[in-house]
């Protein structure tokens, strides 16, 4: 399987995401705001993500829906703010999407299931959102577990 990774990369979701793909070797990008924006700040440069001009949050946020093949929404237990505005693109962009809930599905579980929605689906590329780190402490690790098991 060749994959794709790309988020926005703020914390939480997004850089396990970017993480996991990276230390796996597999390709990785998307579009962040402009000024490389995140909650602790400046994105790091590690992190191979463009800006996006003129754009903030949502703008980026609905960018790597668009230039996806498909959306992984990691989410724990009911969604909200900009993961909930992830879902509402993929729909209004009648784009495929695969739900994960973390307080539901173990790691294992989940790794599977992505695995299977990237096959079915046919993903080469797949976008990545979820929580920041500020809203779920357990983002980080969940999802840098689930997509180091797509590899």
């Amino acid at each position: 399987m060749v994959l794709k990774i790309v988020s926005g990369a703020q914390t939480g979701v997004d850089r396990a995401a970017l993480d996991a793909a990276m230390a796996c070797g597999l390709e990785v990008g998307g579009w962040c705001p402009q000024g490389r924006l995140a909650e602790d700040g400046v994105i790091p440069d590690r992190y191979p993500v463009t800006e996006l001009a003129d754009a903030g949050y949502s703008e980026r946020t609905l960018q790597n829906v668009i230039d996806s093949d498909a959306t992984l929404i990691i989410y724990f237990g009911y969604i909200s703010g900009g993961t909930e505005q992830t879902l509402s693109y993929c729909i209004a962009e009648e784009r495929p999407y695969l739900l994960i809930d973390a307080e539901e599905l173990s790691r294992q579980r989940a790794g599977e299931r992505v695995r299977r929605f990237i096959t079915d689906k046919g993903v080469n590329v797949l976008n990545v959102a979820g929580p920041r780190a500020s809203g779920e402490t357990r983002a980080y690790d969940y999802t840098r577990a689930v997509i180091a098991s797509l590899s």
